[in-house]
């Protein structure tokens, strides 16, 4: 019989997804043109680099708190939001076709983000054992 796998510590999530909003904020921030011709042109680039910032402060928040096992919570609650909030406007706005479909890439990774940290194990880090 399969053995059923083990959750991911919440290290390793919030870890993950910080990296993950960190880089995703950044790439606007820093070549603009690639990620329009991957997302599409931006109209307000100000709102564009305003969503960069924030999703790089985030991943930072996030990395930082991952560190520790009382910290994780807060990873988590991090990490909750914004991919809850991103998920929100790829659903939303790409039917509307305020944005483009590619954005629905971005809504599967989120929901990825969201199904990890439920199935994720709340405290706990590398190497400890839930019991």
């Amino acid at each position: 019989m399969g053995k059923s796998k083990a959750p991911a510590p919440a290290e390793t999530v919030g870890v993950a997804q910080g990296a993950f909003n960190v880089v995703g904020g950044l790439w606007p921030l820093l070549h603009l043109r690639s990620f329009e011709w991957v997302f599409g042109p931006k109209t307000d680039v100000w709102l564009q680099m305003t969503t960069g910032g924030l999703l790089v402060s985030a991943g930072v928040a996030q990395l930082a708190a991952a560190r520790s096992p009382q910290s994780a919570s807060h990873a988590r609650r991090i990490g909750l939001g914004t991919a809850s909030t991103l998920l929100a406007i790829d659903l939303i706005y790409v039917p509307k076709g305020r944005i483009r479909p590619t954005y629905l890439l971005d809504a599967a990774m989120q929901t990825g983000w969201i199904a990890a940290w439920l199935r994720s194990a709340p405290g706990t880090k590398h190497g400890e054992r839930q019991e």
